[in-house]
């Protein structure tokens, strides 16, 4: 029970996420209540589900805090997050190929739990975080000095099981989680013992490949790449207001949202976008919303908030000794930094829209579960490093 100690926790992470939380749950419910109540459905629906899902977190969050730190390092549990992962996004692949017809938003990427959709590409997050700092910190004497050539040979396994995994999320497809996916590898990949020189030939020779594949696929227009959901959102990106009946609609309305808002916005509850002009306003546009409502300077508490999350693992990896612990945090913190860039990017027109959800604000369950325990094992790397320290003094 050490770890109960209120020395032992860090509130620079613990009190941004708990308001964070609960700004998320006011928010859900603001955007989705007209809705609702349009539809004839009862208005706190998604209100008693962000908050479920919310309270749920905390509880996961718990339980990562006060695992042994032995247990988060066995093979075992690398094992159950790869058998949790792997096989369903399998299934949901050979799903989307043969009922095709049951995609959403151009993607086969949930499956229904009665209670919530769970999503594989969250629980493959926190899999490739705990399998690449578990791999890199036991190789890392090893890593030192290899060529690229003995890397390849000697990591032939960790290559077919990252690369598999971000093949089949990518062909779901999900752009947005496979960039999350990659970003997560190439700095945790980084951050390693590998040598610069490598490291630096092996991030260059990727963003040409994928550089290269871009090209190709946008020069030369594929018939299926063409008709694609996402080259649509591309399209809608570069002129939405062309757009604004058909892929630009999203993009456009939140033009509006973010416009309407001005520096404090219209009130709480009083957003004219989230009537049925945008789409889903409670998943991926939820800042749009949060902007109009409450305006830019709200937007830029909620930012901050994240940003001190993200910062706060980024100093502690900085300061460890400790090399797993690094890359455990960098890694959750490129997680929450890509998803909160690919969301927002999104919604402004700087990058294609992903569909990726704002860490703790939007609303769904299986981003706001497996996003808490991700910072419960961060609290709980954090916590093991002071205890130590406080037990040499």
């Amino acid at each position: 029970m050490k770890k109960l100690n209120v020395k032992l926790i860090d509130f620079w992470i613990v009190i941004p996420y708990i308001l964070l939380l609960g700004i998320g749950v006011v928010m859900v419910y603001s955007a989705s209540f007209y809705n609702n109540m349009m539809v004839g459905g009862s208005t706190t629906q998604y209100l008693v589900k962000q908050a479920i899902f919310a309270v749920i977190g905390m509880v996961l969050c718990f339980l990562g805090y006060m695992l042994k730190t032995s247990i988060l390092k066995s093979r075992g549990v690398i094992t159950i997050l790869a058998g949790i992962t792997i096989p369903v996004l399998l299934y949901l692949v050979f799903k989307g190929i043969l009922v095709p017809s049951n995609k959403v938003n151009g993607a086969f990427a949930w499956v229904n739990l009665g209670l919530f959709n769970y999503q594989p590409l969250e629980m493959a997050k926190v899999f490739f975080v705990m399998y690449l700092a578990l791999v890199l910190s036991n190789k890392r004497k090893v890593l030192m000095d290899v060529t690229f050539k003995e890397m390849l040979r000697t990591n032939v396994q960790q290559i077919v099981i990252l690369g598999g995994t971000i093949f089949l999320v990518l062909i779901q497809p999900d752009i947005g989680g496979a960039m999350v996916l990659t970003l997560i590898s190439i700095v945790m990949i980084s951050a390693s013992t590998i040598p610069s020189k490598l490291i630096i030939s092996m991030d260059v020779s990727l963003v040409a490949v994928v550089g290269m594949i871009v090209t190709f696929l946008f020069t030369f227009k594929p018939g299926h790449f063409a008709q694609s959901y996402q080259y649509q959102r591309f399209l809608a990106m570069q002129n939405p207001f062309a757009l604004e009946r058909g892929a630009g609609a999203q993009l456009v309305n939140s033009f509006y949202a973010i416009s309407n808002g001005g520096l404090f916005g219209v009130g709480l509850g009083n957003s004219i976008q989230k009537r049925g002009y945008l789409p889903e306003p409670h998943t991926d546009f939820i800042l749009a919303i949060i902007s109009e409502e409450l305006g830019v300077v709200g937007v830029v508490i909620v930012l901050l908030l994240l940003a001190t999350i993200v910062l706060r693992m980024l100093l502690v990896g900085i300061r460890s000794q400790n090399v797993y612990t690094s890359l455990v945090m960098y890694g959750v913190a490129t997680m929450m930094m890509t998803q909160i860039f690919l969301n927002v990017g999104g919604l402004l027109g700087i990058i294609p829209l992903t569909g990726v959800t704002l860490p703790f604000i939007s609303y769904g369950g299986s981003s706001m579960m497996i996003l808490s325990l991700a910072l419960g094992i961060v609290l709980n790397l954090e916590a093991e490093e002071k205890y130590d320290s406080i037990k040499l003094r």
